[in-house]
């Protein structure tokens, strides 16, 4: 059963644009208490370009789409918060759990809901010198009709491979003013794109005329003044692969690992380059649903 929030009631019900949001951003995303400013600042660049935010989570076993303002404080502030994904959906709610929703729980729930857009910072995909190991974030968007809004993928996961999945996948990717595909914290991560949009009108008729239920992404880089330097980034990365090796990090732990490891290296440059990233996401989410109608 999912509740909404009673803006995104009014918003929906109204055909007033609407931007779908992700909660694991603000209780595993983001350190304390940076995320509950940032998720606040989300919110407001979305209202700010004209849209209604959404922000999606759990609270005590009940999917909210539209979290309140306090909803969101206490999913930044509690312990326990529970990571989901589509998967931990039922049984999360059953054990009445708050819990914070991935790309993948949040692409489902925003579409259930109506909601056509949804923004966040990257992807999941496929893991370097593991693709048996690939997110539930790629085969959920071959079966969810939304339009995505991201910085593409984050550069620690193999990005070829990803973007050959998605091929695969029937999933379209468009990339924002650039043929070139981002790497999350990079504005190129060194593969180029078939299509691109130059305008939120020029997505938005993408939208209209698609006839698959995949999904859209619409691959949104950061300036190459607000990108981390390439150098910086390629060192670190290559000493968290390292690490990775030396500490025989497997499995679910890869990813924060990895995150943190860039936070700590990088003296706090990924960090806010991650703020930059989603707040221009939320911001061209929000002109997209508006050119939307």
């Amino acid at each position: 059963m999912i509740s909404l929030g009673s803006r995104v009631e009014a918003a929906l019900s109204a055909g007033r644009p609407v931007v779908a949001l992700e909660s694991t951003i603000i209780s595993h995303g983001l350190p304390r208490p940076d995320n509950l400013r940032v998720a606040r600042e989300i919110e407001k660049t979305v209202e700010a370009a004209g849209a209604v935010p959404a922000t999606i989570g759990m609270i005590g076993g009940r999917l909210v789409v539209g979290l309140s303002d306090a909803e969101i404080e206490h999913l930044a502030t509690a312990d326990g918060v529970v990571k989901l994904s589509v998967r931990d959906l039922a049984p999360a709610s059953m054990k009445k759990a708050d819990g914070a929703t991935t790309v993948a729980a949040t692409a489902t729930l925003a579409a259930r809901a109506g909601i056509a857009v949804f923004a966040t910072g990257g992807l999941g995909g496929v893991h370097r010198d593991a693709p048996f190991d690939e997110s539930a974030d790629l085969s959920t968007l071959a079966r969810t009709p939304i339009a995505v809004v991201c910085a593409g993928v984050k550069s620690i996961l193999d990005v070829g491979a990803t973007l050959e999945r998605l091929e695969t996948l029937g999933i379209t990717v468009l990339g924002y003013r650039t043929d070139r595909f981002p790497g999350f914290y990079l504005r190129d991560s060194g593969f180029g794109l078939d299509w691109s949009a130059s305008s939120p009108a020029e997505v938005a008729e993408v939208l209209r005329a698609r006839v698959s239920d995949a999904a859209v992404l619409v691959a949104n880089p950061l300036p190459a003044d607000e990108q981390i330097d390439p150098a910086l980034h390629d060192r670190v990365l290559a000493e968290a692969m390292a690490g990775l090796t030396r500490g025989r990090i497997t499995g679910k732990d890869v990813t924060p690992y990895l995150l943190a490891h860039f936070h700590a290296a990088t003296g706090g440059a990924s960090l806010a380059a991650n703020i930059r990233i989603i707040l221009r996401n939320a911001s061209l989410g929000a002109q997209i649903a508006t050119a939307l109608g």
